[in-house]
């Protein structure tokens, strides 16, 4: 005898198999069922954020979700920190210049809401995330450019400066003696990119995404940091993801999505991080000689964190405790 629980389970199991078939029907539920689930052991606001100067962004950023702040103003006001500080020379102001000796930045900024902004080869602001921001909020546009990015932040009413300070021009003037011109090549430790993403008391995220670049880059280069997609993605339904290193090598993979897809699959932040980056290692022959990291948050509050190479620092803030954590990474030997 068919009982009406039956028949509705039935009759739902048809349909499905009418619009897609059972292994999409499997694979939804399991996925689903994975970004429902509370983890009640993870406490929010989450932040986390790349490398060393990492920390100080966190503490910028918490002191925004202490006070039921939103993610989007906790991660835009914890990567101005490093944008405005001199010592960072891989962000903002300070920054390593390209071979022309002229500073030049990209960012980009993503909300729950999936609006973003970006800027590309910008010159003479100090913090391009929030021009970004501005682009996002009061344009119809996602990305400005060069000087009609400079154009549209000065009308905005951001100041323009010098970006290149002496110790950064020091630098510069010893690499030209030496290097005859010649960009310097992707390694290791020349990349360090700030990636922030978080999620606040209101169960939202948001993430920010700025750089100066590659020291040394032909001039007018432009990396994944301003890349929707490829630096920084964001969905609100799942998680978020962000990069750091060699932009090139993190375009060609669109890595920051590529790892909210996977956990929008049913992977752990953990896992979409390492599965990226061992996607990225099949894919590029040359992986050995360069430098990517990822960071992963999904909407339980859990994170994830994976490189290519050893060297990978990333600063976790929960419950206001912040802390320098070594990554994992792939290549062993």
């Amino acid at each position: 005898m068919t009982t009406r629980r039956k028949f509705i389970k039935n009759s739902t199991l048809a349909s499905v198999l009418a619009l897609g078939g059972l292994p999409n029907f499997i694979q939804s539920a399991e996925a689903k069922k994975t970004i429902s689930t509370v983890s009640k052991a993870i406490q929010k606001p989450v932040v986390l954020s790349t490398w060393q100067h990492g920390l100080a962004a966190n503490d910028a950023a918490w002191k925004v979700l202490a006070q039921k702040g939103s993610a989007l103003d906790a991660v835009e006001q914890g990567v101005r920190v490093s944008e405005s500080d001199p010592e960072v020379t891989s962000v903002g102001y300070g920054g390593l210049p390209d071979r022309d000796g002229i500073v030049s930045l990209d960012a980009c900024i993503m909300d729950e809401n999936g609006n973003c902004g970006s800027v590309a080869f910008l010159q003479h602001i100090k913090n391009p995330i929030s021009v970004a921001r501005k682009v996002m909020e009061k344009t119809p546009h996602i990305m400005l450019a060069g000087d009609g990015a400079l154009q549209f932040a000065l009308s905005q009413g951001f100041k323009e400066e010098n970006l290149l300070t002496e110790k950064s021009k020091q630098e510069w003037e010893k690499w030209k003696k030496t290097n005859n011109y010649t960009p310097l090549k992707f390694d290791k430790e020349n990349h360090d990119t700030i990636g922030t993403i978080a999620i606040d008391e209101h169960n939202n995220l948001s993430g920010a995404c700025t750089t100066s670049g590659l020291a040394w880059k032909y001039h007018g280069r432009v990396g994944d940091s301003p890349i929707i997609g490829a630096g920084l993605y964001v969905d609100n339904e799942v998680g978020a993801a962000c990069a750091t290193g060699k932009g090139e090598a993190v375009i060609k993979i669109v890595g920051s999505m590529l790892i909210v897809e996977l956990m929008r699959n049913g992977k752990t932040p953990q896992q979409a991080c390492e599965e990226a980056v061992k996607r990225m290692a099949r894919k590029q022959s040359d992986h050995k000689d360069f430098q990517v990291g990822f960071l992963a948050l999904n909407k339980n509050g859990e994170t994830g964190a994976y490189s290519l190479q050893k060297g990978f620092q990333y600063a976790l803030c929960v419950n206001g405790e912040n802390k320098l954590i070594d990554s994992d990474y792939f290549v062993k030997s």
